[in-house]
């Protein structure tokens, strides 16, 4: 498959790349390689190939969902600067 110009130009307008018009050949050939690539994948004999694992062969592993604190306040708050009891003490920014 090759792309022309007004495609390429599209792309990267879908993209939000901005792009000069000296630039669209360069990114064409680019593109035009990267489709190739995805082309030889076709060629692959995948025959008697078992699938991978994918979320509709497997179920996901759930936990409780519980609220906790983590339980580790003080830890986290021995790497503060400065502190005021359970809290961290920072210096005003908005008069």
């Amino acid at each position: 498959m090759s792309l022309d110009l007004a495609t390429t130009r599209r792309i990267a307008k879908l993209a939000r790349i901005g792009l000069e018009d000296a630039e669209l050949e360069t990114v064409r050939q680019k593109l035009d390689g990267i489709l190739g690539w995805v082309d030889q994948l076709s060629e692959v004999d995948v025959e008697g190939v078992p699938p991978m694992v994918g979320t509709e062969t497997e179920a996901l592993r759930q936990r409780d969902d519980v609220v906790t604190d983590g339980n580790c306040r003080d830890a986290i708050l021995s790497c503060a600067p400065e502190k005021s009891g359970p809290f961290y003490t920072v210096p005003k920014v908005v008069e």
